[in-house]
């Protein structure tokens, strides 16, 4: 997925380059996006999104601003296949249906393009609003994970183990 652009009706996924950084920064520090991802700055950004081998991020794109980020990280043995999906959107594109145009658009890829039939997602067990957005795609709650995050004042919170399994490509 690395050079892909994928199209929606009223966004874009296409991966994060460095011009993208202070814009994501921007996103992830506005208080209802840290609220669940945590702190973060252009150097994290750029090791997270730019720099791991083992995660693919792509900016959400809605007209020409940057609105979001998606990661995918993919597990490639055949025998456990599957992919981890995450997804932070600017507060201004919250509540709108974006997040979940953009989690089917990537999970339609993925499932066509890479045989994924399996999907994960992990948002803390308190993020109401994201869990009703990921049920609403088809993700189900599988399992409390306890203790599963840190924030940012160091307490342990609880994190909500969802998957949505495509039966078609089974």
């Amino acid at each position: 997925m690395a050079d892909l652009e994928l199209r929606g009706e009223r966004l874009t996924l296409r991966r994060v380059v460095e011009p993208d950084v202070p814009a994501i920064a921007s996103i992830l520090a506005e208080p209802a996006v840290a609220r669940w991802w945590g702190s973060y700055d252009e150097g994290r950004v750029r090791r997270e999104m730019l720099q791991d081998p083992g995660v693919e991020a792509f900016v959400i794109e809605i007209g020409a601003e940057v609105a979001g980020v998606l990661y995918v990280s993919e597990e490639r043995d055949s025998d456990y296949r599957h992919a981890g999906l995450d997804i932070g959107l600017a507060t201004a594109y919250q509540g709108r249906g974006y997040g979940r145009e953009a989690l089917r658009l990537a999970i339609d890829h993925l499932v066509a393009e890479h045989g994924h039939h399996r999907f994960t997602i992990d948002p803390e067990a308190g993020n109401e609003v994201a869990i009703r957005c990921y049920e609403a795609v088809g993700f189900k709650p599988v399992g409390l994970m306890r203790r599963y995050s840190r924030r940012a004042d160091g307490t342990w919170v609880d994190g909500l183990l969802m998957e949505l399994i495509v039966e078609q490509n089974l």
